[in-house]
């Protein structure tokens, strides 16, 4: 029988590095010997990336709090039919931007729908989904901001005031002292590198020395 594969999610506010440093780490578990997949919500199937680009790239108002959660867990379903569940079932690893926290920050603390209406939806959509290990990406608003700065045009969520983000950013915060097991915040100041080396140092502390 194939032993379940491991899935580590990435979180933070926009312009911590989450995309970069999941890249990273997925060349680095690669190098130790893992098959891994790397993965983005919203996103990892069509349908779900059509959604992804349905929710960044509208106008400001037209997507609803409630809509744009629904949205965001409907693109989730089909994610995890299509590539999460088969993966992890193959034993493969899956280093994944963004999961079921990311909602939990953004509606759920962002957007003001209160963390109950996040939590009763992940429990009819994935419920057999719950990350072995959650990396928070941690930085101040100031430089997150500043790395955004850098991109170019800012998308519909990126365009959100400090009060949103501070809401995000606690909550972030709140979760990993809510469950202080399964996610850890990492310290995302600093060049690529060294954060890098960061999300690694626990990756390997909490999973591949506990396996």
């Amino acid at each position: 029988m194939t032993t379940r594969g491991k899935f580590i999610t990435l979180e933070g506010i926009e312009g911590v590095g989450k995309s970069t440093q999941a890249g990273l780490l997925a060349e680095a578990l690669r190098a130790r010997g893992h098959e891994v997949v790397c993965t983005r919500e919203p996103g990892g199937a069509p349908l779900a990336e059509a959604v992804r680009d349905l929710l960044k790239h509208s106008p400001r108002d037209a997507v609803t709090p409630i809509a744009e959660l629904l949205l965001i867990f409907a693109a989730r379903a089909a994610h995890a039919d299509a590539l999460l569940r088969p993966a992890l079932a193959a034993g493969k690893w899956v280093v994944c931007d963004r999961f079921v926290d990311a909602s939990v920050a953004y509606q759920g603390a962002g957007r003001e729908l209160g963390r109950e209406r996040v939590d009763e939806l992940a429990a009819w959509v994935v419920p057999d989904l719950v990350p072995d290990l959650t990396l928070v990406l941690d930085l101040p608003l100031e430089p997150a901001f500043e790395r955004l700065d850098g991109r170019g045009e800012r998308d519909r969520f990126e365009q959100e005031d400090d009060a949103f983000f501070e809401r995000v950013r606690r909550a972030y915060v709140e979760l990993a002292d809510r469950e202080p097991r399964r996610v850890h915040l990492v310290d995302a100041t600093g060049d690529v590198d060294a954060v890098a080396a960061r999300c690694l140092d626990v990756v390997e502390r909490e999973l591949e020395q506990a396996a």
